[in-house]
């Protein structure tokens, strides 16, 4: 089986540079727990609970005098509940996540109504939006929603996209917002590694060559699912954890396979899957 990789794949700047420090941090003697996923993919999480440094889903839990804060960020909020309770932070919030903490918060002040265009219930946009007055706000993904709101009551309105998202795929949805809106701005804070490794997904694809795809990632992994979302629209495509999910019959009159990954997928785990998808 011969296998192609996608231009761009794997871990992004920000995943990568989180990852860094907790081993850092565990390599250093340190004793914490992470709250949620350092990131979503769990064979990392596998990882740092080898090191010593456990994953729990409430500040309440953690017994270790060191609390993480994931690539996604938190509410602001945590920040301050975690001192009171007498813990250290260990912040890995990624670069991109806090620039859209920080001008959401500058639009507030100058007297915009908030527009998130994400999953609510993702840990990021959860991390925008918990500390806000509820009419603050709205977090919308699809058409429907945009059009079931009366935006012309808000003088000013600002859009910020949940950087897992392609904003180019969401078009449509600010498109709806604008028409029924008196002012719309958006704010600059596109992740371009989720863009890019997206992009790389289209061409990968539409490659003449290509067979079938695989997509590796964690199972709460937004980006990955949505890579895989790419390339079904024109190859089979599989999504998988690792090289242990692959199954010979997906593959059996294919001659290229294709390989993405999302931005929460360390190296190590895509050279396992194509090392066996290679003698597939």
């Amino acid at each position: 089986m011969n296998v192609k990789r996608a231009a761009k794949y794997g871990f992004c700047s920000g995943v990568r540079i989180a990852d860094l420090k907790v081993k850092r941090f565990a390599a250093g003697g340190g004793r914490g727990a992470i709250l949620g996923q350092v990131v979503h993919n769990e064979r990392v999480v596998e990882e740092m609970e080898s090191l010593g440094v456990r994953t729990i889903d409430e500040i309440t839990a953690v017994e270790e005098p060191t609390i993480v804060f994931s690539a996604h960020g938190v509410p602001p909020s945590f920040h301050e509940l975690a001192k009171s309770s007498g813990l250290q932070v260990l912040d890995t919030t990624c670069k991109f996540v806090y620039d859209i903490h920080r001008e959401a918060g500058k639009a507030l002040h100058d007297g915009y109504h908030l527009i998130f265009i994400g999953d609510p219930k993702h840990r990021e946009v959860i991390g925008y939006t918990h500390d806000l007055d509820p009419g603050s706000y709205h977090i919308v993904t699809k058409v429907d929603q945009a059009d079931a709101i009366d935006w012309s009551v808000y003088p000013k309105l600002k859009v910020f996209y949940q950087t897992t998202l392609n904003a180019e795929e969401f078009e449509d949805v600010v498109k709806a917002i604008e028409r029924r809106a008196a002012s719309v701005e958006r704010g600059d804070t596109i992740c371009y590694a989720t863009k890019e490794n997206q992009d790389a997904a289209r061409v990968l694809a539409h490659d003449p060559e290509v067979d079938a795809i695989v997509v590796i990632g964690g199972k709460k992994s937004a980006n990955t699912k949505h890579l895989w979302e790419i390339c079904r629209e024109a190859k089979p495509s599989y999504l998988v954890q690792g090289a242990d999910d692959l199954d010979p019959a997906w593959f059996s009159n294919a001659r290229t396979v294709g390989v993405t990954a999302g931005s929460s997928t360390p190296d190590y785990v895509i050279v396992e899957v194509e090392e066996r998808l290679s003698v597939m």
